[in-house]
């Protein structure tokens, strides 16, 4: 049986930038693994070679825990990076290459885990729902919206899930902190549109709207949000407070973030909403005030705040800007306090006693929320025990990305024992 290095190795050499050649080739090495360990894979397509793989194993009980990750990654230009992207090096300790965190490597450790139990001849306590799905590095379209829709009875049992963004370790001093994900920021991504009066440039313009959007754009850049704190961002800087036997000051969160280092970065982006203009198209030729400018702005807020939100974006914006939405999707949340975090915290501390769990929210955003929408509540869970000196967020959509074959390793054995192959 291949190691859970060698299957992310595997994973990383199929070139699955999204937008790009689709996912097809990955999801074909996937369902193979999954039948040679004489598991079922179902393997569908929502497009051409925009392919999904979803397979179950019957377990002790019926109720499902579904296990969900991405098989697409972003792109990564070869010259910014010390090693081939797509090469799936396996040096210094590390698997390197495009999805090594960001999350072809959780995939390897839900395959590694099933597989080692199939060889094993183990099942597990209660049904387990695996979902390698397309596309979530752009909308889900292609992938988790579609497979929830077009496929729901595949999912039938499921209440909770796991998928990527929580169970890694920060380390800051003496402490090893391993956040698990309870929710994360809604996402608001959104197409800005200022009209004008189109005439030559050299004359005084009438309404310019590349002037109106590049004020709009810049209220909107420059806006300082307030600080918004949820109920599990607060647990989470109370878990941190006596973690580190230190309080945080909830009035000075900007500097207590810098001050705690890796695990403010915890907290930096989940206390308020955010708007960031990404992309600009306006105008065809130097001299001419074109009619219309476009602008798209990644939006993200807190849960529960949408409407706060979207009112201080309008304000922002003035009358003269409209804005839709190319994506609008709502904040997930899990429970929290909760038996099955509990559960969780108790299979990282398991397998490393130091471990301090914490809930945490994410930035970004998942798969979770399309599965959110058929009532499955993901927690963010793909454990990793990550060297101290390695900027893990940074891996995320970064160059150079790598995952430490030992993480990989500890993250196989946590997942083991949470779905009761151990």
């Amino acid at each position: 049986m291949k190691s859970v290095a060698e299957i992310c190795s595997d994973l990383i050499r199929f070139d699955t930038t999204n937008p790009g050649s689709g996912e097809r080739p990955a999801a074909e090495y996937v369902a193979t693994l999954l039948a040679d360990a004489g598991i079922e894979p179902v393997v569908f397509e929502s497009a051409p070679k925009r392919t999904t793989v979803v397979a179950r194993i019957a377990g002790e009980s019926p109720d499902a825990l579904l296990v969900h990750g991405h098989l697409d990654v972003v792109p990564a230009d070869p010259a910014e990076w010390r090693t081939h992207p797509f090469s799936g090096e396996i040096a210094d300790g590390c698997v390197h290459g495009r999805g090594a965190v960001d999350m072809k490597g959780a995939c390897a450790m839900t395959l590694a885990a099933v597989l080692g139990m199939a060889a094993r001849g183990e099942r597990p306590r209660r049904d387990l729902v695996l979902a390698f799905l397309a596309d979530e590095e752009a909308t889900g379209d292609y992938g988790s919206r579609y497979a929830v829709t077009e496929h729901r009875g595949l999912f039938d049992g499921v209440t909770e899930a796991i998928s990527e963004s929580g169970g890694f370790s920060v380390t800051s001093g003496e402490h090893r902190v391993y956040p698990i994900g309870v929710g994360e920021r809604g996402t608001a991504w959104m197409k800005l549109t200022a009209r004008g009066v189109a005439g030559h440039g050299s004359r005084p313009a009438v309404d310019n709207p590349v002037a109106t959007l590049a004020h709009a754009l810049s209220r909107l850049a420059s806006y300082e949000w307030p600080v918004r704190l949820t109920p599990s961002v607060a647990a989470l800087l109370e878990s941190l407070s006596r973690i580190t036997g230190r309080p945080v000051d909830l009035d000075r969160l900007d500097e207590e973030a810098e001050r705690l280092g890796a695990l403010g970065g915890l907290f930096r982006s989940q206390i308020r909403n955010s708007a960031n203009p990404t992309m600009l198209d306006a105008g065809y030729k130097v001299n001419v005030v074109p009619s219309t400018a476009e602008a798209h702005v990644d939006g993200r807020y807190m849960p529960g705040l949408q409407e706060e939100f979207l009112e201080t974006v309008d304000r922002l914006l003035g009358p003269k800007v409209t804005r839709e939405f190319v994506n609008l999707e709502e904040a997930p949340a899990a429970p929290y306090p909760s038996a099955f975090f509990d559960e969780l915290a108790g299979t990282l501390a398991a397998e490393d006693p130091g471990a301090r769990p914490v809930p945490y929210v994410l930035a970004g955003g998942t798969d979770a929320k399309s599965f959110n929408r058929i009532g499955i509540t993901t927690y963010g869970f793909t454990p990793l025990m990550l060297r101290p000196d390695l900027d893990y967020f940074g891996m995320f959509h970064g160059k150079d990305e790598r995952v430490p074959v030992e993480g990989l390793e500890f993250g196989t054995r946590v997942l083991t024992r949470l779905v009761g192959g151990a």
